[in-house]
């Protein structure tokens, strides 16, 4: 019944400095970008290159997201890459902070996490 994943949704705390992390900084592609006045929010649809999507959403006085410790819920984001490596190096020279990478001792493929500017986990996960 399931095919994929079409989508994951987050709630930001700041849209601007969101949206430019998501397009800027990762450079997801904008696919619609819409002000909802009735709720006081934004809600930005970005596409991977699988066509896979994040839709980014804005809502005033949203409670941040309990982390550490983990709480129950979405742990985190994993984007599939080809050169965990290299996608280290490129997320810290846009000033990112990339934990050390690490071998997936079930599959034997690396992978490390950095961080949205809302603390939300996310993973470069080696293909």
């Amino acid at each position: 019944m399931l095919l994929r994943i079409h989508h994951t949704a987050i709630i930001c705390a700041d849209y601007a400095r969101s949206r430019r992390f998501y397009t800027e900084v990762l450079g997801l592609r904008v696919i619609a970008e819409t002000y909802r006045e009735a709720r006081r929010s934004y809600k930005l649809d970005l596409a991977l290159p699988d066509g896979s999507q994040i839709e980014l959403f804005s809502f005033p006085d949203a409670p941040p997201r309990p982390s550490y410790p983990e709480a129950q819920g979405l742990r985190h984001l994993a984007f599939e890459v080809d050169d965990v490596e290299s996608g280290k190096r490129d997320l810290e020279a846009k000033g990112i902070a990339v934990e050390s990478v690490r071998v997936d001792e079930l599959t034997g493929k690396r992978f490390t996490f950095f961080a949205d500017p809302d603390g939300l986990p996310l993973e470069l996960y080696e293909r």
